[in-house]
């Protein structure tokens, strides 16, 4: 049997491939059913969830990844549907497009399970938001989620998917069922992982604002972005909130299109965070030891990697938290980070952020108002610390 192409496929055949699925945006999710709680999450029933994705980089295609990882029942879509958005919960609705799954306009997603969706035709740019509508029909159980995402999400009774504007609508400060967005764009672009806690995830800087310090970092990028998967509470060694950094790895950094380099951003959750559940804090040989086994599984993935000292944050206001014992032993691994040769750069975030009179002290004008997240100008300052020129070469 001979097959047989005209003029124009063996031309297509025989150019080389200038493009590849990348990561364009990503979410970190969390289980609804941990112990140790920032945030709740919540359950849905014949409702319209409509999503705001901020996209760290665009392409000429998307398509979107959709989980039920912490689900306990099969999660239905019984429709979903992305848009450019036009302002609050409105869309442009001439960007208006379905998402299939296998050609199919409906999917259920098994318990612990993901689907990708169907590439669609949508062109898309860097810092667009794009829209993620989508129609719960049937019971869902707490639903797995982005915890602290610093965006709202708009639900609405029925199947709303296509209106183009949500005009009765609860606005929630959370993201469900959504872990990313990958984008069909140039061949080499290079992509970074921002791997960390609140202070990559946005926790202290203005809500639907887009000035997180990932967002300030992709700011000042030529080429490539970075995407985030930060948890807000997250820790480097210990489960809750989220999986433990040292073992996300695999899945939040290993999966990710593209990814060529990781940022890391770990140590405050893993001194005082246990204190919320009577753990104690990690000691510093501890943190040594799982910043160092982080930068063997990059490098073993052929990814550079890059940490950040740990901030500072001796006025915390929350209560149960064990400041004054643990600020020693940052102040030993933050030594350490800014010697050692593990990473391939460590960017230094802690005295970017402190106090020059009072080192365990972030910055009054850095300080969100809890002692120990940064506000918009202290994002900022964050990731102006990171040399930009070490993440792509």
């Amino acid at each position: 049997m001979h097959t047989h192409y005209s003029s124009r496929q063996l031309l297509e055949l025989s150019m080389p491939d200038t493009t590849r699925w990348v990561a364009g945006f990503r979410s970190a999710v969390i289980s609804p059913y941990e112990q140790v709680k920032l945030a709740e999450s919540r359950a849905f029933a014949d409702e319209t969830v409509r999503q705001v994705l901020h996209l760290a980089g665009g392409g000429e295609q998307l398509r979107i990844l959709l989980t039920n990882r912490y689900g306990r029942v099969p999660l239905v879509i019984g429709a979903a549907r992305v848009a450019l958005r036009k302002t609050g919960s409105d869309i442009i609705t001439d960007t208006d497009t379905g998402l299939s799954f296998d050609g199919a306009a409906q999917v259920t997603i098994p318990v612990g399970g993901e689907v990708i969706s169907d590439p669609i035709e949508l062109a898309v740019t860097a810092g667009a938001d794009l829209m993620l509508s989508l129609y719960l029909p049937e019971q869902t159980g707490l639903a797995t989620f982005s915890h602290q995402p610093n965006e709202i999400a708009y639900v609405a009774a029925g199947n709303v998917v296509s209106e183009t504007s949500l005009a009765i609508a609860d606005e929630v400060p959370a993201r469900f069922y959504v872990t990313g967005v990958d984008v069909l764009a140039p061949a080499d672009t290079p992509i970074a992982v921002a791997l960390g806690d609140s202070w990559f995830e946005g926790v202290g800087s203005t809500m639907s604002t887009n000035r997180r310090s990932v967002d300030v970092l992709n700011s000042r990028l030529d080429r490539g972005w970075a995407v985030n998967q930060g948890i807000g509470g997250n820790r480097l060694l210990t489960n809750e909130i989220g999986v433990p950094g040292v073992e996300r790895f695999s899945r939040d950094v290993g999966t990710v299109p593209g990814a060529t380099t990781v940022l890391i951003n770990f140590g405050i959750n893993d001194l005082i965070l246990g204190g919320m559940s009577g753990e104690p804090p990690a000691t510093a040989d501890e943190l040594i030891a799982g910043f160092t086994e982080i930068a063997r599984r990059a490098h073993d993935a052929g990814l550079t990697i890059h940490a950040a000292t740990i901030g500072p944050y001796a006025a915390c206001i929350y209560e149960g938290m064990p400041i004054e014992e643990t600020l020693p032993t940052r102040r030993q691994v933050n030594e350490w980070l800014r010697t050692t040769d593990v990473f391939d750069s460590v960017f230094d975030v802690a005295r970017a952020v402190e106090d020059p009179e009072r080192p365990d002290f972030i910055r009054p004008a850095y300080d969100c108002g809890d002692g120990m997240h940064l506000n918009d100008a202290g994002a900022r300052a964050m990731a102006e610390s990171i040399d930009v020129t070490a993440l792509f070469g």
